[in-house]
């Protein structure tokens, strides 16, 4: 062979060399990956060609599958009240996708997970059509309905938690979105999906503020605070004067702080909670400084940048600042951002006595056959404050409904023990934004148990600037967020 064959022939043998290369890598080691890839159709078609398994609450499936008359995919997700339960499942799009619950559990309701290979290949050798698991979620219909009903036409949030157990009881975002709108791939649920996304719809109805996104939480912060003066020995008691001046000026500046109402000057702790003094709670955290703050909010969950429910929650943060801006952080101003799970958290372990548990929303996982899969537990995620502590917040808190200065006197249910905080957060330039209205509060039965704590917040171009109209606007919803889950229990 002469020389230029001999190139050429070492040239194309090269080549095969490098397609055979490429064949293998494409055959063994990328091929679980392609196989999976959401890019690829066949992928989707299978998770369409028989029905989706279901997502649970209070025994009852919430999610069904329908089968389509035409096209590759032989199934459709639909959703029963989807706008209400959108926040908690998520959607299941044959064209865009899927989010959230029915993502994240996408193997168990496919009937694809790993966990539920022996069933598979049972179920493959004897002809049977492959079916998928259900999730069962800890949510209360009932709780759910009422803070769903109670937003209405209103732009906010609801998140309640069982305080005991950290399970999730309701979780509610308005406005929302009906995920069965889009769930397949006609121009009707192109038109849909376009109608929801946040450039074509101000009101970003897809965002999940019960769990995405951070509000200053305004004065109901100020039972972090309180803790903290609690739990640092700044002050001793709850009916101990604080010292306060009123005016406060701001540490390190010539700015002075004032309230909207209450005699505030030298008020005690637990006055100072029940009509909300800014003073106060201000110079309390100017006191026990930003660390011991941060160490505080920390301890209730905040600065948590993997909080996941399994849904995973944006991280609330209490910053590093400058002491005039701690005092302002410490009234749930300045730089003080949280979600409305957070603010759930934080009731709850008020209400556990001190004991923060971690939220969760999936109590089980069951296969097609109800054979349990996997169980959560509870699990303990921090001490946020001592027994006493939580008793003396408490006892603070439960003043503000049932004393006739408080301010959270709407949140009141007959026989029942109810303790809470308004807020009302200001925001923007110069604060020329609408305000956030917010309510939290437990609710405790007789036999001392606390069976829901409540995060609500409204964002109402009606808000009064001042506390009162938290109580007002969202105080009602988490009163009957509670009274709902009580109910239920009966």
């Amino acid at each position: 062979m002469n020389k230029p064959l001999r190139r050429i022939a070492i040239f194309c043998g090269l080549l095969i060399l490098t397609l055979l290369i490429r064949d293998n890598w494409l055959q063994y080691v990328k091929a679980d990956e392609l196989a999976t890839d959401d890019d690829n159709r066949r992928v989707n078609i299978a998770r369409y060609a028989t029905p989706r398994g279901n997502i649970i609450v209070d025994g009852k499936p919430i999610t069904g599958s329908v089968e389509n008359k035409s096209g590759d995919f032989k199934y459709k997700r639909t959703w029963v009240n989807g706008p209400m339960w959108a926040p908690v499942t998520g959607y299941s799009s044959q064209a865009f996708g899927a989010n959230q619950l029915e993502k994240l559990q996408d193997g168990i309701l496919t009937g694809t997970d790993d966990r539920l290979f022996f069933r598979a290949t049972l179920d493959m050798l004897t002809g049977k059509e492959k079916e998928g698991g259900s999730v069962v979620t800890t949510l209360n219909a009932a709780a759910q309905k009422a803070a769903f009903e109670g937003l209405g036409d209103k732009k906010g949030a609801v998140a309640a938690i069982e305080p005991s157990t950290g399970k999730i009881l309701a979780l509610v975002s308005t406005p929302s979105y009906d995920p069965s709108k889009f769930a397949g791939t006609s121009a009707d649920d192109e038109k849909a999906w376009k109608a929801v996304q946040k450039e074509n719809n101000p009101d970003d109805p897809m965002l999940n503020r019960a769990l995405r996104e951070t509000y200053p939480p305004g004065s109901t912060f100020k039972v972090v605070t309180a803790a903290a003066a609690l739990e640092h020995k700044v002050v001793s008691g709850i009916d101990e004067k604080t010292r306060t001046p009123d005016p406060y000026q701001l540490p390190q500046t010539t700015t002075d702080l004032t309230n909207q109402h209450g005699e505030c000057k030298n008020a005690s702790l637990k006055y100072a909670l029940m009509v909300s003094c800014n003073t106060v709670f201000a110079k309390l955290a100017d006191t026990v400084g930003n660390e011991g703050m941060i160490e505080q909010a920390e301890k209730f969950g905040y600065n948590n940048k993997e909080l996941d429910t399994p849904v995973r929650a944006s991280e609330s943060v209490y910053p590093e600042d400058n002491a005039p801006q701690n005092a302002m952080d410490g009234i749930g101003q300045a730089s003080n951002r949280a979600t409305p799970l957070q603010m759930a958290m934080v009731t709850a372990a008020i209400a556990n006595d001190g004991k923060l548990m971690k939220p969760y929303m999936v109590d089980q996982l069951k296969a097609a056959n109800l054979d349990t899969i996997e169980t959560t537990e509870p699990e303990e995620l921090s001490q946020a404050v001592s027994g006493e502590t939580a008793q003396k917040l408490q006892e603070m808190m439960e003043a503000v409904v049932n004393d006739p200065q408080g301010t959270g006197g709407k949140a009141k249910i007959g026989g029942v023990t109810v303790g809470g905080k308004t807020g009302t957060a200001q925001h923007g330039l110069n604060n020329s934004e609408k305000p956030y209205a917010w309510f939290i509060s437990y609710a405790k039965l007789d036999d001392g148990s606390s069976p829901v704590a409540v995060a609500v917040v409204v964002e109402d171009g009606a808000a009064n600037r001042d506390d009162i109209s938290g109580g007002g606007l969202a105080g009602p919803i988490a009163r009957d967020v509670m009274k709902a889950v009580i109910d239920s229990k009966k």
